[in-house]
C-alpha cells in the first residue's frame, strides 16, 4: 500500500492580511498531481484540516471539492481533527461519508476502531484536550501525555486481536525531538515550546509499523517510523526556508518498506530582510526577494521617511516592517512584537501585554486570573 501522509492545512488562513485561498487551491492541484503520479491509495491528514472551528462557506467548498476529486482519482481519505478545527462539525456525517471512502475520526470514543484498508489498520487519533477526554479515557490529573498513553493503550489491546497485520497511527500533538517552527499555532496544543511539559514523549509510539502526526510546521523525521509531513504551505516568517511537502509512505505485510519526502514548492517564497533601508533599496544580493513575501527590519539610527513606500517599490510583497535601530542595547533592540513572538506560552504573551501598556509586571493574582481565563478559552475552543 502506498500513502500521503499530510498535515495542518489550515485552509482559510490568510498571511499578515493576504488571504491564501488561491496559494491554498495550488497546493491542492499538487497534492493531486503527486496522488496521480504516485499511484497514491490512501491519503492521511493528520489534524487542522481549518483554521478555525467555524471555516467560511468558500473554505468548505474548496474542501468539499478536494474530497471530490480525490474520490475521482480512487484514493482513500483518512483525516483526524486538530485542534483548530471543531471535533464535532468535522465529524458530521463521518458515518456516512465512510461508506464513501472518506473516513474523519473526530470522536475519542472510537478512536481503537481501526480503518482496515487492503490488510492495514489505520487508527486515526483525534486531537485530546486533556480536561475534556480525561473520563471517556479513564485519565486521573491528565495531561497531553497521560491521556495520549490511554489513547494509545486502547488501540494496541485492539491491534492485538489482528496479529502480523500491518498499522499505521495518526496523531495531532507535540513530539519530543520534534523541532518546532515557533508560530503561534505551535503554541497552542501545549502552552510549552516543543520540550516542554507538553510535549509527549517518543517512546509512547513504539510498536507500530508508521506513525503520521500533525501540529509542527516543519516536516521532520523523529524516527524512520513517527514522523512530522509539516504543513503544505508556509504559515509564518519563522518557516523561511522549509521545504514543504508531505511523506510518501509504503507498506507491505511485513511492515514500514520504506518512505521518501514530497516536495510542493510555492508560488511565492519568504525572505527575512534586515539591514539600513539605502543598503536593502540597492543589494543585489537580494534579487529574489524582490519576488517574495517579505519581513523587513530596518537598522537605520533614524527611521527614515515613507520606509514602507519605498520597500514595496523594491519588495512589492513586503508585509512585515520593524525598526531596530543599531545603538540600542541587546535588550531594547527586541520590539515588542519579537519579545511576543519569543513567548513561551499564552500567559507570558497576556502578561508582557500588561507589561507593555502600563510598565509594571503582572501580580501573582493578575497571573492565576488569566490563566484560568485562558483554561476557560482553550476548553471552550475544543469542545466547539
Amino acid at each position: 500500500m502506498r500513502l500521503l501522509h499530510t498535515s495542518d492545512w489550515h485552509l482559510g488562513r490568510s498571511f499578515h492580511g493576504v488571504g491564501l485561498l488561491a496559494a491554498q487551491r495550488r497546493f491542492i492541484d499538487q497534492l493531486l498531481q503527486t496522488v496521480h503520479e504516485q499511484r497514491i491509495e490512501v491519503l492521511l491528514i493528520s489534524g487542522d484540516v481549518y483554521d478555525r472551528a467555524l471555516p467560511s462557506v468558500d473554505v468548505v467548498r474548496l474542501f468539499s471539492d478536494t474530497l471530490s476529486r480525490l474520490r475521482e482519482a480512487g484514493v482513500t481519505v483518512v483525516l483526524s481533527s486538530g485542534n483548530h478545527d471543531s471535533a464535532s462539525r468535522l465529524g458530521f456525517a463521518a458515518k456516512v461519508l465512510s461508506h464513501g471512502g472518506v473516513h474523519i475520526a473526530a470522536s475519542v470514543q472510537d478512536l481503537d476502531l481501526p480503518i482496515i484498508i487492503d490488510g492495514v489498520a489505520i487508527y486515526a487519533v483525534p486531537y485530546l484536550e486533556p480536561r475534556l477526554v480525561a473520563e471517556e479515557l479513564g485519565v486521573e490529573d491528565p495531561d497531553h501525555r497521560t491521556v495520549l498513553a490511554a489513547a494509545l493503550q486502547r488501540i494496541r489491546e485492539d491491534l492485538a486481536l489482528r496479529p502480523g497485520m500491518p498499522s499505521v497511527v495518526m496523531s495531532h500533538t507535540f513530539a519530543s525531538g520534534g523541532v518546532s517552527s515557533g508560530d503561534d499555532d505551535e503554541r497552542v496544543l501545549s502552552g510549552m515550546r516543543a520540550g516542554g511539559i507538553g510535549a509527549v514523549p517518543l517512546d509512547l509510539f513504539e510498536g507500530f509499523d508508521y506513525v503520521a502526526l500533525g501540529h509542527l510546521h516543519r516536516r521532520q523525521e523523529l524516527s524512520t517510523a513517527v514522523r512530522y509531513s509539516g504543513s503544505p504551505l508556509a504559515y509564518s516568517f519563522s518557516e523561511t526556508g522549509h521545504s514543504k511537502g508531505g511523506w510518501i509512505v509504503e507498506l507491505e505485510a511485513s511492515g514500514l518498506s520504506a518512505v521518501k519526502a514530497v516536495d510542493w514548492p510555492p508560488e511565492r517564497q519568504l525572505a527575512v530582510l534586515r539591514g539600513k533601508l539605502t543598503e536593502l533599496l540597492s543589494d543585489p544580493a537580494l534579487k529574489d526577494a524582490e519576488s517574495s513575501y517579505c519581513q523587513v527590519t530596518l537598522t537605520d539610527t533614524q527611521r527614515p521617511s515613507r520606509a514602507m513606500e519605498q520597500l514595496r517599490e523594491r519588495f512589492p510583497h513586503t508585509l512585515v516592517l520593524e525598526y531596530v535601530p543599531e545603538v540600542l542595547s541587546t535588550t531594547q533592540q527586541l520590539s515588542y512584537a519579537q519579545r511576543i513572538a519569543a513567548a513561551q506560552s499564552d500567559l507570558e504573551i497576556c502578561t508582557g501585554f500588561l507589561s507593555h501598556v502600563r510598565a509594571k509586571s503582572a501580580s501573582a493574582q493578575e497571573e492565576a486570573a488569566l490563566n484560568s481565563a485562558l483554561d476557560s478559552v482553550r476548553a471552550s475552543e475544543v469542545a466547539e
